[in-house]
């Protein structure tokens, strides 16, 4: 879950789906509550420890940690110097997830069927929408925190991409290279509400429209392979210094932000805003250089790989 939060536009929690921990994730974060504290009054730490699920907690985080912070650096470099074969190897992880998880479905009827398109449907528009114009009022922030979160919990959807949609990415990073302690508590404050709020309705939807979830979540991984794909074209771009979106063509004649952005060796003036899902033969067409389409699908089928192996490890204890 570490390693795809540090990849913008990949959810942690399809990892989490994928890996066999979702529901008991979600469990986990909706019984955070009020009594918690008076269980650790009443009953001591063990009893606290055990009610809010502490192993489970501190083994994920940790993990999630370790790996955000260790393939961080190695994620930038590979976004930004081998855009196509990074993104490959996730098209190929999230491809097969949607088998992984679809299987878990143990009836499929009209309803299942719909709400797998609905999902679909609903994370493609997500991944195409431009962005709204850059918002700092501080306030707006504990708004983009609860939606941005939820976003980070759902399989298929990116919570730092949902930041970029709502104008807030702008602000938020401003606030944190500020050190701007009042919006970055806004921001965690609306993040907490949002994860606890909303882990609940999932909980709820779990218990009682098991399958009608699970499909629709496997609609969300399936309808984010847009964002995944590994050829691009880019549309629009937000300026990083001014917030400013402009579009793409007025700054090159080459059509893919990764390209122009390798070209000048500036990987932080520009943000994509808004792009479109192109052939890679189209992607070599319009930017004069290599799809590298043979490597890209040994890495679409080591994606493939690492599910299968996360799969056997997620279902071993069942």
């Amino acid at each position: 879950m570490g390693a795809a939060d540090a990849v913008p536009g990949v959810s942690g929690g399809t990892i989490a789906f994928i890996s066999g921990i979702y529901e008991e994730l979600i469990t986990t974060i909706s019984n955070v509550n009020l009594s918690l504290f008076k269980t650790l009054k009443e009953n001591g730490i063990k009893a606290f420890w055990t009610q809010v699920n502490g192993n489970f907690i501190l083994a994920l985080l940790t993990g999630i940690i370790i790996s955000f912070v260790s393939f961080m650096r190695l994620a930038k470099y590979l976004i930004e110097h081998h855009p196509i074969l990074i993104w490959s190897f996730f098209f190929g992880l999230i491809v097969v997830s949607i088998y992984f998880v679809g299987k878990q479905i143990t009836k499929w009827n009209l309803i299942t069927v719909s709400a797998l398109i609905i999902g679909a449907i609903t994370a493609f528009y997500i991944t195409s929408l431009p962005t709204l114009t850059a918002n700092s009022n501080p306030y707006y922030l504990l708004f983009s925190g609860a939606i941005a979160i939820c976003a980070m919990i759902l399989p298929g959807i990116s919570g730092s991409f949902i930041l970029v949609i709502l104008g807030a990415y702008k602000t938020l990073s401003d606030a944190f290279h500020n050190f701007d302690l009042k919006k970055i508590a806004l921001f965690a404050i609306g993040a907490l509400i949002g994860l606890l709020s909303f882990s609940r309705i999932l909980k709820w939807l779990f218990k009682n429209y098991h399958n009608t979830t699970l499909a629709i979540l496997t609609g969300f991984i399936l309808g984010s392979l847009n964002k995944v794909w590994p050829w691009k074209k880019t549309i629009s771009v937000m300026n990083d210094a001014t917030g400013e979106v402009i579009p793409f063509s007025s700054l090159t004649d080459l059509s893919t932000l990764s390209v122009y952005q390798k070209q000048i060796n500036n990987f932080e003036s520009y943000k994509t805003v808004t792009e479109e899902s192109i052939s890679p033969f189209v992607f070599s067409e319009l930017n004069t250089g290599n799809h590298q389409l043979t490597i890209a699908i040994l890495l679409m089928i080591a994606g493939f790989l690492t599910i299968f192996i996360l799969e056997k490890v997620g279902t071993k204890k069942q």
